[in-house]
């Protein structure tokens, strides 16, 4: 009985990063789709909305990467 709640407990943590994963996913999709559609709008402030955009990216994905790293954190607690 223990050697399946051991497995449970393995699937547990893959599961609850495939879940922390959904939302950069999401956030990503928002950023660029949205950084898109305000260079079709504005040419003229491509260079400055590609900055933000790229700023944005990187901070959505800095929660995806914590959410990796947190299950094994927390795992010898």
């Amino acid at each position: 009985m223990t050697g399946v709640l051991a497995a449970v407990e393995g699937n547990v943590t893959a599961i609850g990063y495939g879940l922390a994963a959904i939302g950069p996913g999401i956030g990503v999709g928002i950023i660029f789709g949205q950084g898109v559609n305000a260079m079709a709008r504005q040419p003229e402030l491509i260079g400055t909305i590609r900055t933000n955009m790229m700023l944005g990216f990187v901070l959505t994905e800095a929660l995806a990467l914590i959410g990796l790293v947190a299950p094994f954190l927390f795992k010898s607690v």
